[in-house]
């Protein structure tokens, strides 16, 4: 699987062309066909390329098993 560090993350958010990747405890997940990921935003609260950890365990109206229907493309190095 391939590793990622959360910086490299940041490149895949969404604009110009680019995949969009979320994190969520440390596996990285590509959410490019998703509707609710337009452009790199999510419901204009979250942005693609980032860490999604502490806000879906603290503020997201759903729980994290959303992210479960997307394919796990890396996991974030240690």
């Amino acid at each position: 699987m391939e590793e990622f560090t959360l910086e490299e993350v940041t490149k895949y958010n969404g604009k110009n062309g680019q995949k969009t990747y979320v994190v969520y405890s440390g596996k990285v997940y590509d959410v490019t066909d998703s509707d609710f990921w337009d452009g790199g935003e999510h419901m204009g609260l979250h942005e693609a390329g980032s860490d999604l950890t502490e806000d879906l365990d603290m503020e997201a109206p759903h729980e994290s098993d959303a992210l479960e229907k997307f394919k796990v493309v890396g996991v974030v190095k240690k």
